[in-house]
């Protein structure tokens, strides 16, 4: 797990695909960027608190969105530090109106708790970390409330699910709308005419080629206009192994059964499958057999990917 200072007194510290990488600034009042997912609260309470950051003294927390993610710790540090919470103004829409389907968390069957946003951002607001200044840059398509957030004097991005090193984030045009990928696309155009040297992603280690990074996101939306199919069949799987990272492992008998009684499985497999739900569901499961992504023990399925 890399865990690096990136500015004075601003830390870096990488998750993995179930949970949001955090940013900390480390000071009498510090700053926190994304606070993870709600059931893995401890182990960020143990690396926040690695760096010499008690969570009681939190000033502020800034969220990039508000997916389950990237917004988990927010209501216990809130409780503990009474500390102040930034969203777009999207975002913050969401939660003031406990919104739990536009953030994703009932439609994906996801843990989470509300809190109160008390800082509203814009396009275009500047925010101070420390002594660090960062421009906000509204960024929807992912999410609806997204936001990256652009430091120029020291060239750094912290780009959230806006933009990965070698892939995209998932897309739900359900919640998101049937402009989510055209407004991605805008999102990326935005961040091309940035000068930046560093990248902080919402998910994965740093990386510095920011032009490639946009590249292949924009070559990959292009692949999405072309076959609407590839959006639900990469859904699906990314979703799949999120569910498996949530709950640690399922039984084989029961994990058909639960997926049918979400509201995200059986839409996307309308929308994109023809409702053809058992077919999609051996096709995907059998190709994460084939490729060990996914294992079976004593009639227990659970994935190999990094929580």
């Amino acid at each position: 797990m890399l865990k690096n200072e990136i500015l004075k007194d601003l830390f870096f510290i990488e998750r993995g695909y179930l949970n949001s990488n955090h940013f900390v600034y480390r000071s009498k009042s510090p700053t926190l960027i994304d606070t993870g997912y709600l059931s893995d609260f401890d182990e960020t309470q143990r690396l926040i608190s690695g760096l010499g950051v008690n969570l009681s003294d939190v000033s502020l927390i800034i969220n990039t969105h508000t997916h389950c993610d990237h917004i988990g710790g927010n209501h216990i540090i809130q409780q503990k530090s009474g500390c102040d919470i930034a969203l777009h103004k999207v975002g913050k829409y969401f939660i003031d109106a406990q919104d739990d389907w536009s953030t994703w968390w009932k439609y994906y069957n996801q843990e989470a708790d509300f809190f109160k946003c008390t800082k509203t951002l814009e396009d275009g607001d500047i925010i101070a970390i420390g002594p660090h200044r960062f421009q906000v840059i509204y960024t929807p398509g992912h999410a609806s409330d997204g936001i990256v957030l652009y430091n120029s004097q020291e060239k750094i991005l912290i780009s959230s699910d806006t933009l990965w090193e070698d892939d995209m984030a998932v897309m739900t045009l359900r919640i998101e709308g049937s402009m989510a990928l055209f407004h991605a696309q805008e999102s990326l155009q935005k961040l091309e005419s940035l000068d930046v040297k560093r990248i902080y992603p919402g998910h994965g280690r740093p990386f510095s080629n920011l032009k490639k990074a946009i590249l292949k996101s924009k070559e990959k939306i292009q692949r999405y206009l072309l076959d609407r199919d590839l959006i639900g069949n990469d859904l699906i799987k990314r979703i799949l192994v999120y569910t498996l990272l949530m709950k640690k492992s399922i039984k084989e008998k029961d994990l058909f059964p639960y997926l049918m009684d979400t509201y995200w499985f059986k839409e996307t497999v309308d929308l994109y499958f023809n409702s053809e739900y058992e077919i999609k569901y051996d096709e995907i499961m059998n190709t994460f057999f084939e490729r060990g992504i996914i294992k079976k023990e004593n009639k227990n399925l659970f994935t190999i990917v990094k929580p």
